[in-house]
């Protein structure tokens, strides 16, 4: 039985006792990794609870937000404008607007009809961009009619976040990627990583809390060794005494001495083993000057790193190089469009981030799976694409949009059964259809679909049995490869 009552060993008098507690305890990237109130708050809440099995474990999920709301008939659900136009709006209460874009061309702002891998024709709006491509490979799927049952940029978002509608506008519950963490992601330097991302941990363990950074350069300090102000002897006698301090049975009892362990653990594997380098986008090697060859980042331009192409890099790195099991990341912004700013900034906002996550699904499919079975990391890997909600499928007075509580979102890779358009959004307003959960079909005995459809559909892949996390719903499993 450990001693846990001797006292701290014997230092060298440039170090006093609380600096070496400071540095022992919170030094390096725990205060970086995990220094906030907030986080350490939420660690210390977050109970190590029993958790139900993941049967498939080769699974990888990337969640990417378009945040302001949408404009879905700009991209995932647009309207043909032969037969929606100013002359009927008064009959659909749509009025898609094309015309009106001050951005692109009339040809260019047409939407595209293309065969689904149903054989089915399906239309694609003129800001989807080169994801139009990635459909027709079979490798995106699009999910229509979605209600978000508000028109509150806050509730939206937790409501798609955390699959469950907030308690006023406070998140109630987990975050998917939280629970997908905890299923999956035990083993990672960074289970769960969430750049300019909310993320909640209700009731799940503390690795699987999510590691929120704003930029990839925040990350890479996360990730470095900070400057040791102790010597090597001096640092191996600390963690000997803190191992042995955690390992008494009175520590052991007292779960703010177990998260704090664990958290310090945790911050010596965070910078150990040199990972930062991954994310060093600037370097001057091979690697790097291929990645930002792909992803559009300047080699020297000092803010390039708080952009939005070194994020969708950072994200393909964190997975595909071992470093997190889950990723979610802001991939646009500014969509919130009310005035005549919809004519001009919401498509080519929406296009730029649709063109990087094409950019990283043809990453994702170029790099080999390990295992040597000739499967792509595109294979592995789950991407979730999502806004709160859409803008309204009429014009304001403005030349705008408001809010509207139907949306779209769009689902690819590993698992998925891509090339695919599943529910619909009525003919007039827009408003959500009942869905055969199995065959993804508009059906008068269906249900309306909502994010904790999509979220009970992933935890089905990974062979989650039951409701454990209390969805309440039935998994939209028509989004599933048979």
């Amino acid at each position: 039985m450990p001693d846990c009552d001797h006292a701290l060993p014997q230092l060298p008098p440039t170090v006093n006792r609380r600096g070496l507690l400071r540095m022992g305890l919170f030094g390096g990237a725990t205060t970086a990794a995990f220094g906030s109130q907030a986080l350490w708050s939420q660690l210390a809440q977050a109970a190590e609870t029993a958790q139900p099995e993941a049967k498939i474990k080769d699974r990888y999920f990337l969640f990417v937000y378009f945040t302001g709301a949408w404009d879905v008939l700009l991209s995932l659900d647009p309207r043909d404008p032969v037969q929606f136009h100013e002359g009927n709006v008064g009959k659909t209460q749509i009025l898609p607007g094309y015309d009106k874009l001050k951005t692109g061309t009339v040809a260019s702002n047409t939407p595209q009809l293309v065969t689904g891998a149903d054989g089915q024709p399906v239309l694609l709006g003129p800001y989807f961009g080169s994801m139009v491509d990635q459909f027709k490979k079979g490798r995106v799927s699009v999910v229509r009619g979605m209600s978000m049952d508000t028109l509150t940029h806050e509730v939206g978002r937790r409501r798609f976040i955390t699959g469950k509608p907030p308690s006023g506008l406070l998140a109630r519950g987990s975050s998917a990627a939280t629970v997908l963490s905890t299923l999956l992601g035990k083993g990672e330097v960074v289970p769960n990583l969430a750049l300019r991302f909310e993320s909640y941990n209700v009731d799940q363990p503390n690795y699987a809390t999510g590691l929120k950074v704003s930029s990839v350069a925040d990350l890479v300090r996360a990730l470095k060794p900070a400057p040791d102000g102790m010597s090597v002897k001096s640092t191996a006698l600390v963690d000997a005494f803190l191992a042995q301090q955690a390992a008494c049975p009175a520590a052991a009892a007292r779960s703010t001495w177990t998260t704090a362990e664990a958290s310090r653990l945790k911050a010596k594997q965070l910078t150990s083993g040199g990972i930062d380098k991954l994310f060093d986008f600037q370097a001057k090697t091979l690697e790097m000057e291929k990645i930002r060859g792909l992803y559009g980042i300047s080699a020297t331009d000092a803010n390039a790193l708080s952009g939005l192409p070194a994020q969708a890099a950072m994200a393909i790195t964190a997975l595909t190089a071992g470093v997190s099991r889950v990723v979610s990341i802001t991939i646009t912004e500014g969509l919130d469009t009310h005035f005549e700013d919809w004519t001009t900034t919401q498509g080519p906002k929406q296009q730029a981030g649709f063109e990087l996550v094409a950019k990283m699904l043809d990453d994702l499919a170029s790099k080999p799976y390990p295992g040597g079975k000739g499967d792509s990391w595109l294979d592995h890997v789950t991407v979730v694409g999502f806004s709160e909600f859409s803008r309204g499928p009429v014009l304001n007075n403005y030349s705008g949009r408001d809010h509207h509580l139907t949306n779209s979102c769009f689902i690819a890779g590993a698992g998925i059964a891509g090339g695919r358009v599943f529910g619909q959004s009525s003919d007039v307003a827009m408003a959500p259809q009942p869905v055969h959960l199995q065959t993804g079909k508009v059906h008068p005995a269906g249900e309306i679909i909502l994010p904790e459809h999509i979220y009970m559909a992933l935890l089905g892949q990974i062979g989650v049995e039951g409701d454990p996390y209390d969805l309440r719903v039935k998994g939209l499993n028509a989004l599933l490869k048979s």
